[in-house]
Parts: structure tokens; C-alpha cells; sequence
């Protein structure tokens, strides 16, 4: 994906503490909260799988979820696999080499829902999040991104400027391309 492709570019690390924020939750119009749903709770609802896998897998340590979370990324958004498919958590878990039997261990853990609770609270509470990804920088700034995936010869590029203008112009609120379309040839 575009940051791992940033990072082998540079051949310099970006520091990214990913933590889950529910668009189901954010975009919850029946008023309860989906981590509290007898269904999701017991499981039969899988439409927090991918959060709760990711938690799971961040228990195995940050390299083994860098790997995992690249592997669901990629079969999100460029095999277009449905995330809330068990068979696909567990391939993104084989192809990133996780400790499989740790991890069924750790993602029957009803404690991965409160996680994800508090996670995603904090998220809107403290920093306005309303959608994915946003990013919250150490000196308190915090800011929304939509994009695709740009050209690998403007990858860096595009990232040192979107990090320096997220980061650094608190008065810049937003700056949109009107949609549809996005500019042609784009996606």
C-alpha cells in the first residue's frame, strides 16, 4: 500500500500507532452501540472481525501486526475482499506468517471489544474523528485523509507534503475536489 511503498522508497521507518475506529459505529443510525450487540458479542455478527483480528494480532507485537494489518489492507483494497469473511482474516494472517494458533486464541477475547470501544470514543471525543484514516500527530494536531493510492514516482513526495500541511497548517480546515468525478484518469 501507499505507506509501505513510501517506507521502501526512503528506506526510513514512518511511525504509524494504527488504532481501530469503527465506520459501522460512526455510521450506527439505530442510536446503540455496535460493540454491544448480542450479536456481535457472541460473535455471530462479524461486522467488527477486522478490528477485533487486528487487536488480536497487535498481541503478537508490532511487526507481526505491521505485517497483518499490510495483508488485510491488501485484501481489502486490492483483492476487494469482504474483511468480515473469517477465511480472509485468517489468509491475511498466513500470509503475514502470524502465530495462527496464538491468534484464534486471542481473537475469541470478548476484552478486544471494550478495545475497540474505547479506541473508537476516543477517537470522536477527543480529535473529531469521523472517518478513516486519521491521523493525530505528537504535537496535538489531528486531521482526516481521503485519497487513492498515488503513482509510485509521487508517492514520497505526496506524502512529505500531506504530512507537513496535516501536521503544521492548523488553518487549513479542508480543501476538497469536487466528486464525482475525481479527475480523470485517477481511479
Amino acid at each position: 500500500m501507499w505507506l509501505a511503498k513510501v517506507r521502501e522508497l526512503t528506506g526510513s521507518p514512518i511511525e504509524i500507532d494504527w488504532q481501530p475506529f469503527s465506520l459501522s459505529q460512526i455510521n450506527n443510525k439505530d442510536g446503540d452501540n455496535v460493540w454491544e450487540r448480542p450479536n456481535v458479542v457472541k460473535g455471530d455478527d462479524p461486522v467488527l472481525l477486522a478490528h477485533q483480528a487486528g487487536l488480536a494480532v497487535k498481541r503478537q507485537g508490532k511487526e507481526a501486526f505491521e505485517a497483518y494489518f499490510m495483508a488485510l489492507l491488501k485484501a481489502r483494497h486490492e483483492d476487494k475482499a469482504d474483511l468480515n469473511d473469517r477465511a480472509v482474516i485468517d489468509a491475511a494472517g498466513d500470509a503475514a506468517g502470524i502465530d495462527m494458533a496464538r491468534f484464534r486464541e486471542d481473537i475469541a477475547d470478548p476484552d478486544l471489544l471494550r478495545e475497540l470501544a474505547d479506541s473508537h470514543t476516543k477517537a470522536v471525543e477527543e480529535y473529531g474523528a469521523f472517518g478513516v484514516p486519521t491521523f493525530v500527530f505528537d504535537n496535538g494536531n489531528f486531521a482526516f485523509l481521503k485519497m487513492f493510492i498515488p503513482p509510485e514516482e509521487q508517492s514520497v513526495e505526496i506524502y512529505d507534503n500531506l504530512m507537513k500541511s496535516m501536521s503544521e497548517f492548523v488553518h487549513v480546515g479542508e480543501f476538497k475536489r469536487p466528486q464525482p468525478p475525481w479527475p480523470h484518469g485517477v481511479i
